[in-house]
């Protein structure tokens, strides 16, 4: 294999590769053309080092001055690199606090707590040095305090509306059966007032004041609205009787056993319903999809709901009860 230049009838050259093994020459590749010489003689050495690099044969000499030309590439680019960032995370909660409808605030500082808050759960001020050390973002620390309170005093409600209008988009249109649940949060303080006051604490921080935080979720937990408040006017106490028969399960009652309860908001009786799952939400309308007469074509009914256990939901109007409904209707 060598490197052979050959003359063209128009007058330039050409810088080939040629085989001539078994007897027989062969072009393998058409390094560059020209009539210029000092083209010719770079493309003559081009081709030369073609050779070397497809015959396994290399230049201890210019293997050494390329490996010193990278290694200057390298360290020149390492030594202008004026930052890390670790936000692969963010770049991915950034867009599914777009997804679900909160950037309609357009306010950076909340899109910054929630991602911190999910990523590093913190205090304020280790909120604000993670920001700065993982994601680059100057948000001040005072700007922090101020917010959560514009954030209880006026985007309250329209936080919990962007909620509860994702939740219905990702349970199609309806929510349904709901969840509320309360907890306590104590302050390592010793001065109460209107809001945080002393009382019972689910961590045993009774000396210490406290607040109730009480969250409203869909069946799915996917969080609608919450509320804050003081033990006095946010817990609801009732006393139940209940009387049962002593069994072999329940041998002698003890201080601290507890009991569920079950409370039922609305009763139906005899009335016609549907499994939730097959309801159909389109728009702002609701329907299902039932067979016609001749039980060749599927027609698409609106219908009004009444009660749902989150399972079965009552139709009020829209269906007969002799009407065959379609499940698979796609």
């Amino acid at each position: 294999m060598y490197v052979r230049k050959k003359s063209n009838r128009s007058g330039s050259t050409s810088i080939v590769i040629v085989d001539k093994s078994s007897g027989k020459i062969r072009y393998l590749k058409t390094i560059g053309v020209s009539s210029d010489e000092q083209e010719i003689a770079a493309f003559f050495e081009q081709g030369k080092k073609w050779i070397d690099m497809h015959c396994g044969h290399r230049d201890m000499f210019l293997e050494s001055e390329r490996q010193r030309e990278e290694k200057q590439v390298t360290e020149h680019l390492l030594n202008n690199v004026e930052n890390i960032l670790l936000n692969g995370t963010q770049l991915i909660l950034n867009e599914v606090f777009r997804l679900v409808g909160f950037d309609a605030i357009n306010d950076d500082i909340l899109r910054h707590l929630v991602v911190a808050r999910l990523c590093q759960p913190a205090s304020k001020a280790g909120t604000v040095d993670y920001l700065k050390s993982y994601f680059d973002e100057d948000v001040e620390l005072h700007k922090v305090y101020r917010y959560l309170d514009r954030l209880h005093n006026s985007l309250q409600d329209k936080i919990q509306r962007i909620s509860v209008e994702h939740t219905r988009r990702i349970l199609g249109g309806h929510i349904g059966l709901v969840f509320y649940d309360v907890t306590t949060l104590y302050f390592e303080s010793d001065h109460s007032d209107e809001l945080r006051e002393r009382g019972f604490s689910k961590d045993g921080k009774h000396s210490q004041p406290q607040v109730v935080l009480g969250l409203l979720v869909s069946r799915d937990g996917y969080p609608l609205s919450y509320s804050l408040f003081n033990e006095e006017n946010g817990i609801m106490k009732y006393l139940l009787e209940a009387e049962f028969d002593i069994s072999n399960e329940i041998p002698l009652l003890r201080s601290g056993y507890s009991a569920t309860a079950e409370i039922i908001l609305n009763h139906r009786e005899n009335v016609l319903s549907i499994e939730e799952k097959h309801i159909a939400y389109q728009k702002d309308s609701t329907c299902i999809y039932v067979l016609d007469k001749n039980r060749k074509k599927a027609l698409r009914k609106n219908i009004e709901l009444g009660v749902s256990d989150g399972v079965y939901t009552e139709i009020v109007n829209g269906v007969c009860r002799d009407e065959q409904i379609v499940i698979n209707y796609d």
